[in-house]
């Protein structure tokens, strides 16, 4: 005998008072015997008698997936233990309703939804608008600055239950000028309901916002972000009508790319905390950067492979997902621990069967030795502490000179890696990034050599025919007055 899946008849209570709840959602409630509510708080709430509210829900826990999360696995569990049930939410079932969308899809029940009136329809006509015609997009508060990229026609804002999700919503729009109308909804279809027209630039001062608040904008001067969006489409266009872009491969702009990462790096270096002029190589070089990674996704959108809105996509849903300590529910002491959960989640993955799996073979080659000794580190090959490591140097260092003494060349290359492997070895136990230390070395001695350069110059030295002993003398100065 076939047993029946569990059933959740899902009504909706309207978008205000009484008025607007349906003569059938009120016979579906009589005839429930299990009632649940999604929230007490709502002006048709006292239609469903003897209900079971979720209010506590939204007391304890810490974010509203959470909350959707647990009203659903509650009414999951009350329909398995007593057959059916009834949900009332506010609105309409199908409008924001994301306890709805998760029982929809959740395979342990049948969800059945019937209609009812949502607050659209007394939006509309509060506002006296045709959606269809008006070209009206609906838009989730929470998602706003996700939802609205780069839209910049009507909107209806919903979920705009606090003064500080409106802020978060005006704050998205950089480019606003702030004159923009704006119509605050509140209260629809009750006695209360009140009708405010402001500005943008007003938007979180206008009004106390409460959960029957909604926001209509006619229009944005500029789109929700706006640059990205125009700096997607120029790249589509410099590649679509440029001779010199339309020839480039992925592998051509292999060269590009790294000389733009190095010179993101240098502007990093001369950062200046008291000098906020500094800033501005910063920012030009981050975007000569930030269009390289473009052009790669612009380029593989053309050949159909994947767009730059999957590699947006990837790297979000990525971090989210190594990082249950600020999406999940773990608990972590330290940034040790989010490296090591980082990693651990990593491997799985990954399923990577050497701990060198991903190890860039591209990356300079000091940073390919610090890489490749802190992985192997990681599974207990090191020495405990640098009084294990520092000795390895004078005895590569032997080594070198008895290869040096043979005249073998491969031999002296060899062991010449060996010495610089020891020492890039000695660097990592000293927490020092073997990279940055050389090259901060090489810009020192640069600005030193300068310096005997220009004391040559005033002293009339000619430097080629100056001899080591005079240039060391020079030297010395240079050292001395740094």
């Amino acid at each position: 005998m076939t047993v029946a899946a569990p059933r959740i008849i899902v009504v909706g209570l309207g978008p205000g008072d009484d008025r607007y709840v349906t003569a059938h959602t009120l016979e579906l409630i009589a005839a429930a015997p299990h009632r649940y509510l999604r929230t007490a708080r709502h002006p048709s709430a006292h239609v469903v008698p003897d209900a079971v509210s979720f209010d506590d829900v939204y007391q304890s826990a810490d974010t509203f997936d959470d909350v959707y999360a647990t009203i659903s696995d509650r009414l999951v569990a009350a329909a398995t233990e007593y057959g059916e049930i009834l949900y009332a939410v506010p609105g309409s079932p199908l409008v924001l309703e994301q306890t709805v969308r998760r029982l929809l899809a959740d395979s342990r029940v049948v969800c059945q939804v019937e209609p009812a009136m949502s607050f659209l329809d007394l939006a509309y006509a509060r506002l006296a608008i045709d959606p269809v015609e008006a070209g009206l997009r609906l838009v989730d508060g929470h998602e706003f600055a996700v939802a609205a990229a780069g839209y910049g026609g009507a909107m209806l804002i919903a979920h705009t239950h606090a003064n500080w999700v409106l802020s978060d919503i005006k704050l998205a729009v950089e480019d606003a000028t702030g004159d923009e109308p704006v119509v605050i909804l509140q209260r629809l279809g009750t006695p209360e309901e009140a009708i405010v027209h402001t500005t943008w630039a007003d938007l979180d001062r206008t009004v106390e916002a409460d959960h029957l608040t909604c926001v209509y904008v006619p229009a944005l001067g500029a789109p929700v972000g706006s640059e990205l969006v125009r700096f997607h489409q120029l790249a589509r266009t410099l590649r679509e009508q440029c001779p010199w872009d339309q020839e480039q491969t992925h592998h051509s702009l292999i060269r590009f790319l790294l000389e733009e990462t190095y010179e993101v790096v240098d502007a990093l270096q001369a950062l200046d905390a008291d000098d906020p002029s500094t800033d501005d190589a910063l920012v030009e070089e981050l975007g000569d950067l930030l269009y390289q990674i473009e052009f790669h996704a612009t380029i593989a959108e053309q050949q159909g492979r994947f767009t730059m809105a999957d590699v947006a996509r990837g790297v979000h849903d990525k971090l989210v997902r190594r990082h249950p300590h600020v999406f999940g529910t773990v608990e972590v002491a330290d940034a040790d621990e989010v490296v090591a959960n980082w990693d651990a989640i990593k491997r799985i993955e990954k399923q990577r069967t050497s701990v060198f799996d991903g190890v860039a073979l591209s990356q300079p080659s000091l940073s390919y030795a610090y890489t490749v000794q802190r992985k192997a580190a990681k599974v207990g090959f090191d020495w405990p502490d640098v009084h294990g490591a520092l000795p390895k140097i004078a005895e590569e260092t032997a080594e070198v000179m008895e290869a040096y003494a043979t005249g073998d060349v491969p031999a002296i290359e060899d062991e010449v890696g060996d010495l610089l492997f020891a020492v890039v070895n000695v660097a990592r136990h000293l927490g020092v990034e073997p990279e940055t230390a050389l090259r901060g070395a090489s810009h020192k001695f640069r600005q030193r050599f300068e310096g005997v350069e220009r004391l040559a110059r005033e002293r009339g030295i000619d430097l080629h025919t100056a001899g080591l002993s005079s240039l060391d003398g020079l030297w010395d100065e240079v050292k001395a007055a740094s």
